[in-house]
């Protein structure tokens, strides 16, 4: 034991000695024993062990100061578990020790555990069994979604320019919460698309580059994945500020920098993505007074490519 101990850190007599005695008790074997692949509550450390609330306390408190232990807040209680970078000496000493532990009195802490478990799980609300990680977990109708129709009810957008429209998915969303709602898009295919998918909204095509509409004609544009096709998405955003109104936001979303090109490039995208201060000068660019310009999400699937979102409003005319 010792040779795998300075293996992996060189140790003092004084630490050595300290982390002997700090497994040396029985109760805190135990305690390490159940808190190996569950996390548990004081409480349910009680209920399992029989040892009074005070003196698992105690122990877990030891255990967790000396780095053995990890804990985290779940509603009004507080659950351990073993920490998966507890120090390498400890950690050895743990290995050596749990793969010869055979009793009697773990073996009845193990039984009263997993009927701990089976019953928590029968008994607890499922939304309980995801808290702090709800957005990770399917549940019947909670979709992104749902949850950007149920946002877009709260919307009030005036008159609605959206520029790159695709195939019409977000006009079909907001157009019902705009005063009016245009969209255009350079594909005559999409154009017709979108016409087909959200009726009675107003679809044109016609280059981002050189919008055919009077300055100042809308209240709000959107830029939604837009720029990463653009040859020139300086003169994208400057249109975009040029038929916005005083008072009016334009909102843009898209890749930040990446080094996928050739990934995106079969999607169509021209711009290796934009770093944020570089976006933010193309509104300050356009006369626009940026609200916001940040890296706001990172995809899930490879090669997780990070989107930016930009908000930038016009000043009124004095």
């Amino acid at each position: 034991m010792t040779g795998r101990v300075a293996q992996t850190e060189a140790q003092s007599l004084e630490d050595s000695t300290g982390w002997l005695h700090l497994f040396g008790d029985p109760s805190r074997l135990r305690l390490l024993a159940l808190l190996q692949e569950h996390e548990h509550s004081v409480a349910e450390l009680t209920r399992i062990t029989g040892l009074s609330q005070s003196r698992v306390s105690t122990h877990l408190a030891r255990l967790r100061d000396a780095g053995l232990l990890h804990d985290r807040r779940v509603g009004a209680s507080t659950r351990y578990r073993i920490h998966a970078a507890m120090p390498a000496a400890a950690a050895s000493l743990w290995t050596t020790l749990k793969a010869r532990l055979v009793d009697e009195t773990l073996a009845r802490d193990a039984e009263r555990r997993d009927a701990l478990l089976a019953a928590r799980e029968r008994d607890r609300p499922w939304p309980e069994t995801v808290a702090g990680e709800m957005e990770r977990h399917y549940s019947p109708g909670r979709t992104w979604e749902a949850l950007v129709h149920g946002l877009a009810g709260l919307l009030r957008l005036g008159d609605v320019l959206d520029v790159g429209c695709g195939d019409g998915w977000t006009a079909r969303l907001l157009a019902p919460r705009a005063r009016s709602y245009v969209g255009v898009d350079r594909s005559a295919e999409l154009v017709e698309a979108a016409r087909c998918r959200a009726a009675g909204v107003r679809f044109e095509q016609a280059d981002a580059h050189r919008l055919p509409f009077a300055d100042a004609s809308f209240d709000t544009v959107l830029l939604f994945h837009v720029l990463a096709y653009a040859e020139r998405p300086d003169e994208v955003v400057a249109e975009a500020g040029r038929v916005l109104r005083g008072g009016g936001r334009v909102v843009a979303l898209t890749l930040a920098e990446h080094a996928h090109l050739a990934q995106t490039a079969a999607y169509g995208h021209v711009q290796p993505g934009f770093e944020p201060e570089q976006l933010a000068a193309f509104f300050r660019g356009a006369r626009l007074t940026v609200e916001e310009c940040a890296v706001t999400s990172r995809e899930r699937r490879k090669p997780h490519h990070r989107v930016l979102t930009a908000v930038a409003t016009k000043d009124r005319l004095p």
